[in-house]
């Protein structure tokens, strides 16, 4: 498929998918969201992808929406960029393959949503991030829920409410980046992160991102129960028998993806 509004490439395990409209802060158009869907279905399907790196070029990650399609349209086209970006932020945990967001300059409202979302975040110390949708009437309620699932309450309310930016360091702070890293480190960063999270067996990276996601939200009880029965099936894997062989071998595992 041709894409318009980013670049998407493969490095061996890794898939990069680039947001690649710098001259609209790289706002998520209802365009640049439908490539962004299909370009992680696509990597989805590629079953030797384990590991994808969103980024940008240009000065910034991602401003958010594309305001100029939020001006004298229906109810049902509003509806339909808020659907696709909902299907786009889903496919994103649904996925079996690490999404890791490499975020420089600003991330505001879609764009801190997009970063909250993803599985993993590294950012230079450049970046600074914020939902300041309230500024301008519309409160950034999408963006909310991936980064009060993220924050604590009373920062997430803050941003939200206030509209405040706040630093990549505050971020590291409070959840929602994994590193800072000083600007000319940040591709290297991200890519020795991917690179080590792609050392694993895919099929247990996939199990894995979903137990987590799975069991976030239950109770203690519940999630113990959940896990459980996961890392028993787990267990029964060909991959999961050879990594244990492997480590008492004392020797490189050779993961089949089964």
């Amino acid at each position: 498929m041709e894409y318009r509004d980013i670049l998407v490439d493969s490095q061996g395990e890794l898939g990069f998918i680039t947001l690649n409209s710098p001259k609209t802060v790289n706002a998520l158009s209802k365009n640049m969201i439908g490539e962004i869907i299909s370009s992680l279905e696509a990597f989805s399907a590629a079953r030797t992808t384990k590991v994808i790196v969103i980024k940008a070029n240009g000065k910034h990650f991602c401003s958010g929406h594309d305001l100029t399609e939020m001006v004298g349209g229906s109810r049902s086209d509003y509806k339909f960029i808020f659907d696709q970006c909902t299907r786009m932020m889903n496919l994103i945990h649904e996925i079996d393959q690490i999404v890791i967001s490499q975020i420089h300059g600003v991330a505001t409202a879609g764009g801190c949503q997009l970063a909250a979302q993803s599985d993993l975040v590294i950012a230079d110390e450049t970046a600074r991030f914020g939902t300041p949708g309230v500024k301008i009437g519309l409160f950034c309620t999408t963006p909310m829920i991936a980064l009060s699932r993220v924050v604590g309450r009373k920062l997430a309310l803050e941003m939200l409410l206030s509209g405040r930016m706040i630093s990549a360091r505050e971020a590291e702070l409070h959840g929602l980046v994994n590193r800072v890293v000083p600007s000319e480190e940040l591709e290297k960063a991200t890519t020795d992160l991917a690179l080590s999270v792609a050392e694993a067996s895919p099929l247990v990276l996939g199990i894995g991102k979903r137990a987590f996601y799975n069991q976030i939200e239950q109770d203690e009880r519940r999630a113990y129960e959940y896990a459980v029965n996961v890392i028993t099936l787990n267990l029964m894997a060909e991959d999961a028998q050879e990594g244990i062989k492997a480590f008492l071998e004392k020797r490189k595992p050779s993961w089949k993806g089964r």
